[in-house]
């Protein structure tokens, strides 16, 4: 039979085949080594478009994520914040789903507390809310208290993940004014992220120094002066993209 060389297509095809319910079904089943496998393939089927996405909203997903975001197996819940980073980069309506599901509360404890690992997946969660979120979701993540966490990851050792953590930030201050009375600026300078952000100027990644930079300019009055200057780093310096987390976790 024809298949397609297209990643849609090969998910499209899994839809097709009739297996979601029952792959949502063993999510909660008592064995850690079906609950992996039935997670995965769902994580999977996410990253496809905001229809395929659609679809397995429809089948009752999010109960069961919103479980496994305390499974006692670490890679469960990677998993878990995984699959809900490839749904949070989907259209606010999709986002709006987690929020009546009360997936951020338990997925913004898990960016402040969890292991290293499990941070990473539930930042690319949280950040591509804030990327395709409407303003009134962005409000309810300051909200729910996700500045502080946010803030913490600028000192991490992972260079995509500050990008990450700097993304949503700025994401989250532009819903307020660039003067004073921006809440997101103010709960920034309360933890320590201007120190922080101040900080990232001598990163060696271009695009961590000069989104920094940006933000400290744009939200806190920072001058770009002989104290602020842009390190020298290699051809192979990494750019980022967001929108989406492609990377699978291992478990």
């Amino acid at each position: 039979s024809y298949l397609s060389d297209g990643p849609n297509d090969r998910i499209q095809q899994v839809i097709d085949s009739g297996v979601c319910r029952r792959l949502v079904e063993l999510l909660m089943h008592g064995s850690f080594a079906v609950q992996t496998p039935a997670l995965r393939t769902i994580g999977n089927i996410v990253t496809g478009d905001d229809t395929q996405t659609q679809f397995v909203l429809n089948i009752a997903i999010l109960p069961c994520l919103h479980s496994l975001l305390s499974s006692p197996k670490k890679g469960i819940r990677k998993e878990a914040c995984w699959t809900i980073s490839n749904i949070t980069a989907g259209n606010s309506t999709q986002i709006q789903t987690i929020v009546e599901a009360d997936i951020f509360p338990p997925l913004i404890h898990l960016l402040g507390s969890a292991e290293f690992d499990i941070k990473k997946e539930a930042a690319w969660a949280i950040s591509n809310a804030t990327s395709g979120g409407s303003p009134d979701q962005l409000r309810y993540l300051v909200a729910h208290s996700i500045v502080r966490p946010l803030c913490d990851l600028l000192e991490f050792p992972d260079p995509k993940i500050i990008m990450v953590a700097l993304e949503g930030l700025e994401n989250l201050l532009r819903i307020g004014p660039k003067g004073p009375g921006n809440e997101v600026a103010t709960q920034i300078e309360e933890h320590g992220g201007v120190q922080k952000l101040e900080a990232l100027q001598r990163h060696q990644a271009t695009e961590i120094y000069e989104k920094s930079l940006k933000i400290l300019e744009t939200y806190f009055e920072a001058e770009d002066d002989d104290q602020n200057i842009a390190p020298n780093v290699n051809a192979n310096t990494q750019t980022y993209a967001f929108g989406h987390n492609p990377n699978v976790p291992n478990t």
